[in-house]
């Protein structure tokens, strides 16, 4: 067998060939381990071979798990939702393997995406539709509702949708017009000193930018998962501009907004 056969046997997929290449010393670590393991093991079904290799390098002085944006986005909106208990909530956009998950043990959920999801979920109702209008949802009607990490991508055609400078604020206005008298809605967005727009991965918005957009609501909880502090929790606009975060046109700053229609 040649030296490229072997290969490509070995790292079938070509991110593992790249882990070997970025941490050439860990491969003897990792044969060093794998020899360990054999002899020490009794069970021949389980015997470590070079042909089953899947070396996973970079883990060894990991932590436990990241608290990421989308870990603290997705936990701020769902122990909201839970201690509110809505009869039913509506979501648009989120991440159906994270804040979806995350609600539906408790909480029957309507889910709004243009993108189809052709698997069936015990409890979650889903809808493929238009965010920026939604069309035949009817004014003054949801008690809760949310979209986590999606109205800055509406509108740059990153997920197929038609590419529209004003989408992301026609959405927001559309979930404004049809949020109940009483009603919660969260969102969270990329937030900066000033907006500004990545394309076509995603717009950064000043964070008085959303708040004046949503104008027949009451800004309730205002809260900000910064890279270098963390999760900033129940912040003021002025606290958040004197952490001097910028515009990071990379992301790393998101503004968890909670409000209210009166």
């Amino acid at each position: 067998m040649s030296i490229k056969s072997l290969l490509k046997k070995i790292f079938p997929n070509p991110r593992r060939l790249l882990g070997i290449i970025k941490h050439p010393v860990r491969l003897f670590r990792l044969f060093r381990d794998m020899k360990a393991y054999n002899s020490r093991n009794t069970r021949p079904e389980f015997r470590a071979s070079i042909k089953n290799l899947y070396p996973c390098l970079a883990d060894w002085d990991a932590e436990a798990g990241s608290l990421g944006s989308y870990f603290w986005q997705d936990l701020w909106a769902a122990r909201k939702i839970y201690h509110a208990r809505p009869s039913e909530h509506y979501d648009i956009a989120s991440r159906i393997d994270g804040f979806i998950a995350h609600v539906l043990p408790f909480m029957p959920v309507t889910m709004i995406d243009i993108r189809p999801l052709p698997q069936r979920v015990e409890g979650l109702k889903f809808i493929q539709a238009d965010a920026t209008n939604l069309e035949g949802i009817a004014d003054n009607s949801l008690e809760s509702l949310s979209s986590l990490c999606a109205p800055e991508h509406f509108g740059l055609g990153r997920y197929g949708d038609p590419v529209d400078p004003e989408a992301c604020f026609a959405a927001l206005k559309s979930m404004q017009r049809v949020l109940a008298p009483g009603g919660h809605l969260y969102i969270s967005v990329p937030i900066g000193d000033k907006s500004g727009v990545a394309f076509n991965a995603h717009r950064i918005f000043a964070p008085e930018l959303v708040i004046s957009t949503m104008d027949r609501l009451r800004l309730e909880d205002f809260s900000v998962i910064n890279g270098s502090e963390g999760y900033c929790e129940h912040i003021s606009l002025e606290e958040f501009h004197a952490m001097g975060t910028g515009t990071n046109f990379g992301g790393g700053v998101d503004g968890l907004f909670e409000f209210v229609k009166d």
